[in-house]
């Protein structure tokens, strides 16, 4: 069988360890001499790293980023990062936090408004001047924010979460150190780590799949289950290393062979409600692979990996491959994960969340076409 064609890139430095984390002060005055800071609710858990900048001479602004960007979120931080006259933006925290951090290295340098630049909503216009640098430290392990080349905002004007997109964006330097998601709530690590499983899933089974998009998804599948069940019994480094490590490869597959069902539903999801999208992933994931199987051609290449996915969570799970979906929901839910509908879904969107989907970009990689009177009954069977 001859191989596909396929483009890998670009990317930025990638330093993953266990401690890497305490070179930031330092790389990132190698950069830059004046820099905005964007971390999570709690600044308490940037105060080492901001402390660290200014011990090395870097002017710094912060930038508290409460929750998932919004357009109205980042036309407001846009604002203030530019006043600061940033040379370069760091950001320290979850998905949230980089993707507000990689949209102001992107739009800060534009002369044009941030909805001419994001896509389905606005007109998707490319960027017209280079980002600035954008450095990356993640301190959850879910959505690989570190290694892609896009920023989803929310739109509430439109009830959508869209992408700003430019492979400018990919941030210049990734710092993945396992030791800033110790000792996160046991709810956090849950829909994050689901989150991260779905993004090493969904890539593998895309249409767009690649060899070494399958390469990243082939090491990291086998070790996020594993991770996850320990996380939740106990504290446990060596489980925080791997879930690290399985977020990690998602970005990076994600980047380059798109994702599918789950996150094309997942983000209109976003749109309508205020469910967390890890925790809204984690329980569309089980029922999105009983529903690819179910209408995947018979004999097929797809269905031999489809095949694959459940074999490797039914051996983590200790269940037959065909048991595998029902074992990941079981455990989900014993774990306290909730339905959709718990999770603040309406039951009364699920046919409209069904027409976004088809328009959102995530499904344009879908492997098996789906109708929206089957994305309802996947919306039924994960609420």
């Amino acid at each position: 069988m001859p191989l596909p064609s396929f483009t890998f890139g670009p990317s930025g430095q990638i330093l993953f360890g266990r401690g890497c984390a305490t070179q930031a002060p330092g790389l990132v005055a190698a950069m830059a001499r004046r820099v905005v800071v964007v971390h999570g609710r709690d600044p308490a858990r940037a105060r080492w790293l901001l402390d660290g900048l200014r011990a090395e001479g870097v002017a710094v602004g912060a930038l508290a980023c409460p929750g998932e960007p919004t357009l109205p979120l980042l036309e407001a931080a846009l604002a203030t990062a530019r006043a600061a006259t940033p040379d370069a933006v760091v950001a320290i925290g979850g998905g949230a936090a980089i993707d507000m951090a990689k949209a102001l290295a992107a739009l800060i340098p534009q002369e044009t408004a941030a909805l001419d630049h994001l896509e389905v909503v606005g007109r998707g216009l490319p960027l017209g001047a280079d980002p600035l640098p954008c450095i990356a430290l993640p301190t959850t392990a879910g959505t690989g924010a570190e290694v892609t080349k896009n920023a989803v905002v929310g739109v509430p004007e439109h009830r959508r979460k869209v992408s700003l997109r430019d492979p400018r964006m990919v941030p210049r330097l990734a710092m993945v150190d396992p030791a800033l998601t110790d000792g996160l709530p046991k709810a956090v690590t849950l829909a994050s780590g689901l989150d991260a499983l779905t993004q090493v899933v969904e890539p593998y089974l895309s249409a767009r799949a690649n060899p070494f998009t399958d390469a990243l998804c082939r090491a990291a599948i086998p070790l996020a289950l594993p991770a996850l069940a320990t996380l939740m019994e106990r504290e446990d480094a060596d489980a925080r290393d791997a879930m690290a490590f399985v977020s990690l490869c998602g970005g990076l597959a994600l980047a380059h062979a798109g994702l599918g069902v789950v996150h094309g539903l997942a983000g209109p999801i976003g749109g309508l409600s205020d469910a967390p999208h890890g925790a809204v992933c984690g329980a569309l994931l089980p029922h999105a692979l009983d529903a690819l199987a179910a209408r995947a051609e018979p004999g097929s290449a797809f269905v031999a990996r489809v095949a694959e996915v459940r074999e490797i969570l039914g051996a983590a799970l200790g269940v037959a491959p065909e048991q595998a979906p029902a074992a990941l929901a079981s455990f989900s839910r014993a774990s306290g994960l909730p339905g959709l509908v718990a999770l603040g879904v309406d039951r009364a969107d699920f046919a409209t969340l069904a027409e976004m989907a088809a328009t959102s970009s995530s499904m344009k990689a879908s492997a098996i076409a789906f109708t929206p009177d089957a994305l309802v009954a996947l919306l039924d069977a994960a609420a």
